[in-house]
């Protein structure tokens, strides 16, 4: 896993992105107290559920590798 130049700014774009996609199909509301880490973890498995994203394997899952998949969908937005 290779880290981008600009990973964390894009981690950024994508749980601002993640958060809007979630509420706007209505499965989550994102509350001011939820932990940057309960974010992502979140929007990671919406993601793979929906089929917009390759899962991880389910032994190799952590947080560093869920921020950088998040940051690699982030930056092919528009």
């Amino acid at each position: 896993m290779k880290k981008m130049k600009n990973e964390k700014e894009m981690v950024k774009k994508a749980i601002e992105e993640g958060m809007k996609y979630g509420e706007n199909r209505g499965v989550v509301e994102f509350e001011a107290t939820d932990s940057q880490e309960a974010k992502i973890e979140y929007i990671y498995r919406l993601l793979v559920h929906d089929s917009v994203i390759q899962p991880i394997p389910e032994d190799q899952i952590s947080q560093k590798a869920m921020k950088h998949k998040l940051a690699i969908w982030a930056s092919k937005l528009k």
